[in-house]
């Protein structure tokens, strides 16, 4: 059985600097990476905490954020600020004298502070200048009318000083360099040169631009891509949350490798899958979650499905099939691990565990039962299986997993005693004897702090679950049918369930082991699904949300917006997985651009108040280059034309591109989409 103890840590946000807190008042961390160091900048505008704090992690190296190479225990990041002088006195930044936001350097991913002294404007940028170095450069400018007097900056690590000349010019700079050395865990800080390296100013290049026309939607899709980056180490490990777990799991990982497809880094989604097959599925096909082996009451079946989904993605999207080759048995074995005989429910073919999606286990009231997400997720991954089988050669375990794959689908949504719909609409859970399992009852020993929700009285209800907005968005389910649409209304009560603010808990909140609050990547499951099924006012409200909670002006989101009870639970942390879901709601959804098993479907469906888009993606060797717009004029029919040539009016705005025509070429597509 899980240990309880297993997410229960000793890290006292009250214990220490301010600093050592991840939720500090309307604080936003800008994470800049590139798999050689990790850093985030920190901007703490109310007055808790340092202003403008640098924090640095060995991004394979999993620690709180008190652990940070630059935390120092009685003063925090107070000394990553600069100072700057121009005689006795020295100025910093402060909490109502500052500026924070994303651009670029010469092509690469930058943060840029700005704030004012008596000396002039003071303009810091940060960003990693070479990815085959552990460099962090932060460049110090001066920006007044004219010359002024001579300056001198520093800023230092820990009990450690940095200084470094200003020129008088009006527009001097000087620029301090810090270095990760891996091996003793430190930092390195001086005063140098760095320029930014060709080789990164290549991948950046190479990454895909995605762009609607909206500054907000555009920003939040620009920043996911930058931290997506920043998120991961160069050997594919990764944070499931920031600070928080300091532990992995399958589903996480594989859905950021999807991520990092869409944004046009197929190299860090390759990483991550092999790594993946490699350290975190079992020899006879078990995927690990929160860094642990399962076992098989245990599991998380749908992180199965998830990863081979995923593969077959990565393949797609790439046309390299060479992971299939490196990798067969395991990749078999996860395929094959759904199906042993003890998680197979006798009377209805579905599967069956103690575990569910959310990971709630025994000591939360999850007993014995059948999941939905299990059923979809692994109905998808052997569907997937299947097309990699065909791919390698290998027609027998094709037809197998296809038939496995299209049982699993027909008994969730239409088995007379089992499917998972109740009253038409889609349900989370039912028991082995098919009753609903719509309430759990918590063990002795949970370890639980008094007050959550699940230690309450009265019901503890497990639907609605933004988990049912799943099938919708992955179309296991007609997007338009009343099944989706009566499946979506049963999820509006979980916007706001409890608190102010806006955002959708992932679950009744009834049944919430944790603090109750508002989860970024679950709201996107919901946007998702709502701009698959005709419903954007909800996607816009998921938007809305993501802008201006806590963390938004970096586009880093915590876990959930709620009140922690930190001990026993860890301090929330940032979640990659948000990245890939607001990237997936930009290409999948309003793009509308999918990889089938025909080709590259395009159906985009840009949202009220977008009137074009436009996309610049590299796939299967190739550059796609896609331009959506809303003509002015009324038109009954949308207009397809492919390099500059019309091919057809359509009703649906679609086309479908074959993986042939893509590789290695240059494809450009223009959809005009009928005036609404």
């Amino acid at each position: 059985m899980i240990d309880p103890h297993e997410h229960v840590y000793d890290d006292d946000p009250g214990r220490g600097h301010a600093d050592v807190r991840t939720r500090l008042k309307d604080a936003a961390y800008f994470f800049l990476g590139n798999g050689q160091v990790q850093a985030a900048v920190q901007w703490a505008p109310a007055g808790e905490g340092t202003p403008l704090g640098l924090l640095l992690m060995d991004p394979d190296r999993l620690r709180k954020k008190r652990e940070a190479l630059t935390q120092h225990p009685e003063h925090g990041l107070h000394a990553t600020m600069v100072q700057v002088s121009g005689g006795a006195a020295w100025w910093s930044p402060q909490p109502g004298n500052l500026r924070v936001a994303w651009d670029e350097e010469d092509g690469v991913p930058a943060v840029v502070a700005e704030w004012d002294c008596p000396a002039g404007r003071i303009r810091e940028t940060f960003c990693c200048p070479n990815p085959a170095l552990p460099l962090v450069a932060r460049t110090v400018r001066r920006s007044a009318d004219g010359p002024g007097p001579r300056l001198r900056l520093r800023t230092g690590i820990g009990e450690r000083v940095a200084e470094a000349p200003l020129a008088a010019a009006a527009d001097a700079a000087a620029t301090f360099l810090y270095e990760l050395d891996v091996s003793s865990g430190s930092v390195a800080i001086r005063a140098g040169r760095a320029t930014v390296s060709r080789e990164a100013r290549a991948r950046w290049s190479s990454r895909s631009r995605l762009e609607f026309g909206h500054a907000g939607l555009d920003r939040l899709v620009r920043a996911s891509q930058f931290q997506l980056d920043a998120a991961l180490s160069a050997r594919g490990r990764m944070d499931s949350s920031i600070w928080q777990y300091n532990r992995e799991w399958v589903r996480d990982q594989s859905l950021v490798a999807i991520g990092f497809l869409m944004s046009g880094d197929p190299e860090r989604a390759g990483c991550v899958l092999s790594r993946l097959l490699s350290e975190f599925v079992t020899p006879d096909g078990g995927a690990m979650d929160s860094s642990e082996a399962r076992a098989a009451d245990e599991a998380e079946l749908d992180q199965n499905g998830v990863l081979l989904y995923a593969i077959n993605q990565f393949v797609r999207w790439t046309g390299d099939a060479s992971m299939l080759e490196a990798w067969w048995p395991r990749i078999a074995a996860a395929a094959d691990y759904p199906l042993r005989p003890e998680f197979a429910h006798p009377g209805s073919g579905l599967l069956f565990n103690a575990r569910e999606f959310w990971e709630r286990h025994r000591v939360h009231g999850i007993g014995p039962g059948l999941e939905l997400a299990h059923q979809v997720y692994v109905s998808l991954g052997l569907d997937a299986a299947a097309s990699l089988a065909r791919r390698a050669g290998r027609d027998t375990e094709a037809e197998r997993w296809n038939a496995a794959s299209a049982r699993l689908k027909t008994a969730a949504l239409s088995h007379p005693t089992h499917a998972l719909i109740e009253g038409g609409r889609l349900i989370k859970r039912r028991n082995l004897d098919g009753s609903w399992c719509d309430s759990v009852e918590p063990r002795p020993g949970s370890l639980m702090p008094p007050g959550v929700p699940l230690l309450r009285s009265g019901p503890h209800r497990l639907d609605p679950d933004t988990c049912l907005a799943l099938p919708i968005v992955h179309r296991f389910v007609a997007p338009h049918s009343e099944l989706a649409c009566a499946t979506l209304e049963s999820l509006e009560p979980l916007w706001s369930q409890g608190w102010t603010g806006g955002g959708y808990g992932r679950y009744d909140v009834t049944s919430e082991p944790d603090s109750p609050g508002g989860w970024p990547f679950a709201s996107l499951f919901v946007a998702r699904a709502s701009v698959e099924a005709g419903k954007p006012d909800r996607a816009w409200r998921v938007i809305d949300w993501l802008g201006r909670v806590a963390g938004a002006p970096a586009g880093s989101w915590f876990e959930f917006y709620g009140e922690r009870i930190s001990p026993p639970f860890p301090q929330v942390g940032i979640v990659p997985w948000t990245w890939s879901e607001l990237l997936a709601l930009a290409v999948e959804q309003v793009l509308g651009l999918r990889q089938e098993t025909g080709g590259m479907r395009i159906a985009p469906r840009l949202l009220p108040g977008l009137d074009h888009a436009s996309a610049l993606i590299h796939v299967s060797g190739g550059e796609f280059c896609l331009r959506v717009e809303r003509e002015r004029r009324s038109r009954p029919l949308a207009r397809l034309n492919i390099d500059g040539r019309p091919i057809r009016e359509t009703t649906e705005g679609e086309a479908i591109i074959a993986r042939a025509a893509l590789r290695g070429a240059a494809v450009d597509l223009e959809i005009l989409l009928p005036s609404d």
